[in-house]
């Protein structure tokens, strides 16, 4: 017995270092997904020899490769072989070589991968580029690990030890459980690595990758001496999520604590409105991901005094990802609207509020977010954008419509008459002269703008010019009494606005008109 043991001691032995090539995790996986093993075996080793072409093996409807089919013939001699020795009561010889040389097949596996022990402090130490390359091979490596690597090796110790549950869970474990915990260690020394707000994609990239895979994890690991692997890969999950988390909420507390004091040049975008739309319409490309991190976290709770809580009321179903993402738009808002307060004049920082909705909006459109916020949001966003630009232009031009008289009077004397031209020359230089250098960045937004004020101005202006310059006209330095024509007015506001242009110079002259403008096409 000793003897006969002895011998298929050296066969199983024999057999698991030299065909490591029919043993591998790969050829061993592929073997595990076809189907009918027991009678590929048993089929006659009759082969096709058609030239060009690969042998295969028929078992019934299905064909498998000459690699398969040595594989699943090279596992049946190692399941033969163990169930004799372990039925002989030499279990213990058996599974020692087995798990000497496969542990080493394990371990080459996952070093071939690059997959190897992190320190927190190794991991510190890596350049924002290079941790990216990191994560990103980490991820590859770690489909291939699973899928693959324990997924053939889970199998082909199921095989081999079919007939002993005990002895089967002893090698499994003992041959993949360091591995699998060094392997599913890393997400987690990366989530305890400094905070800053760009390491939340990688963070997020890692979480996708484990919770795709938990299923795979939690089937090869599913025996409770290896549990360990599978709560290692749960505990690397809620690591990552604490982390997101964490960074979005000092995300929240960055914008509130934005100290930025100088106002932005003629109320144009402000830095904070471009940096958090940006960061935001990335956060919503992870919208699967966020929706499982952000669905268990405790809600962020709005008030009715909050800065119109519509913005909050009218995301799509209130689910967690649209309401967080909500939250943060509106707690740009607020800022935006202490930022607005820096400006000396009323009517640049409404047009500074209207101005920075609007980029919210386009760049809402423009990405994920309108998906995940949904029309209503948009719409209401437009409302705010409207209300800013009605009231910019009532603080703006309401002095100079005052300079004119509300009703045409014939009996006006000549010298009243002058005295409105006068002040209306004065006050609609001086309006356009100190808006000369405010900007509206959205070619759309500022047409808008601009034909309201001409629709309501120009035609105003033009019944009292016409009335009025019947009685001036035998008037000496008429052209100093009267220093605007209707079509000076149209033209004049169509330069404003514009960024990086050069607004053309007020043309003083009541007999010369500028050729028309868009503005003056809207009104004419």
């Amino acid at each position: 017995m000793q003897k006969a043991m002895k011998i298929l001691e050296n066969e199983f032995y024999q057999i698991l270092s030299t065909k490591k090539e029919h043993l591998d995790p790969e050829s061993v996986s592929k073997s595990s997904r076809s189907s009918h093993i027991s009678r590929s075996i048993s089929v006659d080793s009759e082969e096709s020899t058609d030239p060009g072409n690969e042998i295969q093996h028929t078992t019934g409807a299905e064909s498998i490769s000459e690699a398969e089919h040595l594989s699943l013939l090279t596992m049946s001699d190692l399941k033969m072989i163990a169930d004799c020795m372990i039925g002989s009561g030499y279990a213990k010889e058996c599974w020692k070589i087995y798990r000497i040389i496969r542990k080493s097949i394990v371990d080459e596996g996952l070093y071939r991968l690059g997959i190897e022990s992190r320190s927190s402090a190794y991991v510190n130490a890596m350049k924002p580029n290079v941790l990216e390359h990191q994560v990103k091979h980490w991820i590859d490596s770690m489909k291939i690990a699973v899928k693959t690597l324990f997924y053939g090796e889970r199998f082909l110790c199921d095989h081999v030890f079919s007939t002993s549950k005990t002895i089967n869970e002893t090698c499994f474990s003992d041959i993949a459980k360091e591995g699998g915990i060094v392997l599913l260690k890393f997400p987690e020394v990366v989530a305890k690595m400094k905070k800053s707000h760009e390491k939340i994609f990688l963070l997020m990239d890692l979480h996708e990758a484990i919770a795709e895979l938990l299923p795979e994890i939690e089937s090869i690991f599913s025996f409770d001496s290896i549990s360990s692997v599978k709560v290692q890969a749960i505990s690397s999950l809620n690591k990552l999520k604490i982390s997101v988390l964490n960074i979005i909420s000092d995300f929240e507390l960055s914008i509130q604590r934005n100290s930025l004091k100088t106002p932005v040049p003629g109320g144009g975008i402000h830095p904070l409105t471009n940096s958090v739309s940006d960061y935001l319409a990335s956060l919503a490309s992870y919208n699967g991901v966020l929706s499982y991190i952000i669905a268990d976290s405790t809600s962020t709770k709005f008030s009715e005094t909050d800065f119109d809580s519509s913005l909050i009321s009218e995301t799509p179903k209130n689910s967690s990802v649209c309401a967080k993402l909500a939250w943060i738009v509106l707690v740009l808002l607020c800022k935006l609207d202490c930022k607005a307060e820096l400006y000396n004049d009323i009517a640049l920082s409404y047009l500074f509020l209207a101005n920075n909705s609007q980029f919210i909006i386009e760049r809402v459109r423009g990405s994920t977010l309108k998906i995940i916020l949904g029309d209503e949001w948009i719409l209401n966003l437009e409302r705010k954008v409207k209300l800013y630009s009605t009231k910019y232009e009532n603080v703006a031009w309401n002095k100079v419509f005052m300079c004119l008289p509300q009703s045409l009077d014939p009996l006006t004397s000549s010298d009243t008459i002058k005295e409105h031209f006068k002040r209306f020359n004065e006050s609609f230089e001086a309006t356009y002269q100190r808006q000369k250098s405010w900007v509206v960045p959205d070619g759309t937004l500022r047409d808008e703008i601009k034909v309201s004020i001409a629709r309501k101005l120009v035609p105003f202006y033009r019944d009292f010019y016409e009335y009025y310059m019947v009685v001036l006209s035998g008037e000496k330095d008429l052209e100093v009494l009267v220093k605007f024509s209707p079509d000076n007015i149209g033209n004049c506001l169509s330069d404003l606005f514009h960024e990086n242009v050069r607004s053309r110079s007020l043309i003083l002259s009541s007999s010369t008109s500028l050729p028309n403008s868009c503005v003056w096409q809207c009104i004419s």
